[in-house]
């Protein structure tokens, strides 16, 4: 059967991973035209102004799609950390060893013609989107911005030479049967001082609290060794459709004395309305999100952030606390996080300590280019 690599193909860079799973997989797709754009180097921030560069590639047997993949490195992260690592991302395929070849050789030849003595992924395209390869949990249908990939993609990594490194944990609970975090000391003295309130999160103020939101975020995992400062174009640009989307009962904004100290992001799981459109719009989709507002039971936690000189405070357990209340009282029956990495053993105790149990385990996936 023939074989052919292409690049720049928008179409079949979207196709490739259903045809490669097949309909019955867990597999979900973000909007066709949000992929697009976050993969075109004349609309993402990151490429626009961050100076980065990008190249898709998909695979193609007999003329269909049946393995993708993106070569981009991250210039700040590199000069941020020191390093000379050039990234893939968005590595789905079918379960073909020539095929997985074809697209890694192809994301390490565009990485050494750059000059780069290292690739990793999944990395897409930030620490603030999808990272990471699921080696674990893949019965487990994902939430918004969880990854999900067959079983086959770690072993064909591993069989060209990659290794698996920082591992990570996504998270799923039970909120018909969760029981509010209890309150230690820490906890209760700060819900017992006026200084410290809850700030409403609406459509109203929703660009306001979210710029204070990246500033929690940059601030609260500067020391993350994946992370790099999300610019403010960055972030609004991959968060620009929020205001359809965001139930103001369930995320929350923590003050003290008036300034922003701790947030947890929580929306509505979008994937199953994803699922029911195939993730392209057509004319039944205004029908099919008014369904699924009225319908979704599912949430996700995007991310939770407290200000350094507060954390390990009692901070994080009591907005973890007034969300999952929040979350119970909307209707909510179940809420997943992204992934979480095992060099942060606060949150990981912290979603213990909540009854939450493990979705998915992850990996990033790297390899020495000599």
């Amino acid at each position: 059967m023939n074989l052919q690599i292409e690049t720049g193909n928008m179409d079949a860079f979207f196709q490739a991973p259903f045809n490669a799973y097949g309909a019955d997989s867990p597999y979900v797709s973000p909007l066709k035209s949000d992929l697009a754009r976050f993969v075109d180097p004349a609309q993402n921030p990151l490429f626009t102004q961050g100076g980065s560069e990008i190249e898709i590639f998909t695979v193609h047997r007999d003329g269909r799609p049946i393995g993708r993949i993106t070569a981009h490195d991250h210039r700040a992260s590199n000069n941020l950390h020191d390093l000379k690592r050039g990234y893939f991302g968005y590595f789905d395929c079918s379960d073909d060893p020539e095929t997985a070849t074809a697209l890694l050789q192809a994301a390490e030849g565009w990485s050494r013609k750059r000059g780069y003595s290292e690739i990793m992924g999944n990395f897409n395209l930030t620490a603030m989107q999808q990272i990471g390869v699921v080696t674990d949990g893949f019965e487990a249908p994902p939430y918004t911005d969880q990854m999900w990939n067959a079983p086959h993609i770690p072993r064909l990594l591993e069989a060209n030479g990659y290794a698996s490194a920082f591992p990570m944990t996504t998270f799923d609970l039970d909120l018909t049967r969760a029981e509010p975090p209890p309150l230690g000391p820490k906890q209760q003295t700060i819900l017992d001082d006026p200084d410290f309130t809850f700030a409403p999160i609406t459509r109203r103020n929703l660009k306001q609290r979210m710029e204070q939101a990246r500033g929690l975020l940059n601030a609260a995992f500067a020391d993350n060794p994946m992370f790099v400062p999300v610019s403010a174009e960055e972030f609004h640009f991959q968060a620009k459709d929020m205001v359809w989307i965001i139930d103001k009962r369930i995320s929350a904004m923590l003050m003290y004395k008036n300034e922003p100290v701790a947030t947890i992001l929580c929306v509505p799981d979008l994937n199953p309305f994803l699922r029911r459109i195939g993730s392209k719009p057509g004319l039944s989709t205004p029908w099919h999100f008014l369904r699924h507002k009225l319908t979704c039971r599912r949430a996700v936690l995007i991310f939770a952030a407290v200000r350094p000189d507060l954390q390990g405070r009692g901070v994080n357990p009591v907005v973890m606390r007034h969300v999952i209340m929040a979350l119970q009282k909307a209707g909510y029956h179940s809420v997943g996080n992204t992934w979480i990495a095992d060099v942060n053993p606060a949150s990981l105790a912290q979603r213990e300590k909540a009854g939450a149990r493990t979705q998915h385990r992850l990996h990033m996936f790297h390899k020495a280019l000599t």
